[in-house]
């Protein structure tokens, strides 16, 4: 297989994974990543599980001549989309920041696309696009809402990529809905490493294991959950990229706009995720009650049929792998 296949944020948790899976399915990869919130030393740490590093160019989606530029000299037969902001706090005070970044971006990157006859995208959207569902397991049809600037983000290019799809059929999209990626490569050379304070669970339950935080916050255990803290569903982040490899695939017979959710269809809580961790890694997780956050909502997992029936993929990490190659990627780190 010669494809050549666009990764923006491909130096990023999810888009870093991603690489490695589609250089394992024989694709060659090409990363456009402006370093914002990941290291370039990615790449190097890419190629040393693959053998071959993928071409890597420094550059953002809002630079609408790089983006032109780099179509005209790569032959790129589609785009995978990670780009973007994606802390829910930091978009509520830098609302704008996220609307430019994220919507214009992808509006930019579409325009190049078009340009160039490119007319494959798989979109990184998120469960955030449910808002606060009426009930579980979240199919692909519930009502689509939101509760801040990044989620509305999220939500607004789902609308254009239908748009787009609408005036134009020839035109293979997947948006892939997926849950709370957790978890790191078994070789433990990539994960997740958020610059500054982390936004997600796992990295904030192995950084108090690790004493580089004195412990975890819980926000609530007054949920009407089994043990009162928030359910979500996590996925390993093998898991998802090879999600994102089957979709591509399924595209590739296709021209369709695919909306699809990516997880396991299992809710973990907060406290059986901390438990799990530390029965897996025989290590002490420092934490403590603190009030509800707001925006959370009290559980939130998948239905999966689809993307089991459609991409032919299913979830096949455990809990105990996740926490297991959370906790190797951070004693990596330390």
């Amino acid at each position: 297989m010669n494809k050549s296949i666009l990764v923006t944020g491909g130096t990023g948790f999810i888009g870093s994974h991603t690489c490695v899976a589609l250089s394992d399915a024989g694709y060659k990869v090409i990363v456009l990543d402006n370093l914002n919130n990941s290291d370039a030393s990615v790449i190097g740490r890419i190629g040393q599980i693959c053998g071959r590093e993928p071409e890597f160019i420094e550059g953002d989606i809002r630079d609408a001549g790089l983006l032109d530029k780099l179509f005209a000299e790569h032959s790129i037969n589609a785009v995978l989309h990670f780009a973007g902001l994606k802390a829910v706090g930091e978009s509520v005070e830098k609302s704008l920041l996220y609307y430019e970044n994220n919507v214009s971006g992808t509006i930019n990157l579409l325009r190049s696309m078009q340009r160039a006859d490119v007319k494959t995208m798989v979109f990184s959207s998120s469960a955030t696009v449910y808002g606060d569902p009426a009930s579980v397991p979240i199919t692909e049809d519930f009502p689509r809402s939101c509760t801040n600037p990044y989620g509305a983000s999220k939500l607004m290019i789902e609308d254009i990529l239908a748009d787009l799809y609408r005036s134009d059929p020839g035109w293979h999209i997947a948006r892939l809905r997926y849950f709370n990626p957790v978890g790191a490569h078994q070789s433990g050379l990539i994960g997740e490493d958020p610059k500054g304070v982390p936004n997600n669970l796992m990295p904030f339950v192995s950084q108090a294991a690790a004493g580089l935080r004195d412990e975890l916050s819980v926000f609530g255990d007054d949920y009407d959950t089994p043990d009162g803290t928030g359910i979500r569903d996590y996925i390993h982040v093998v898991d998802l990229a090879n999600g994102h490899v089957a979709a591509l695939n399924y595209l590739d017979e296709n021209p369709e706009l695919l909306s699809v959710n990516l997880g396991t269809g299992r809710g973990v809580s907060v406290l059986e995720m901390i438990k799990s961790f530390e029965a897996t890694n025989n290590c002490k997780v420092p934490y403590r009650i603190t009030g509800r956050r707001e925006g959370d909502i009290a559980e939130c997992w998948a239905d999966t049929r689809l993307a089991n029936k459609l991409l032919r993929w299913q979830a096949t990490h455990s809990l105990e792998d996740m926490c297991k190659d959370a906790w190797r990627w951070q004693t990596n780190t330390l």
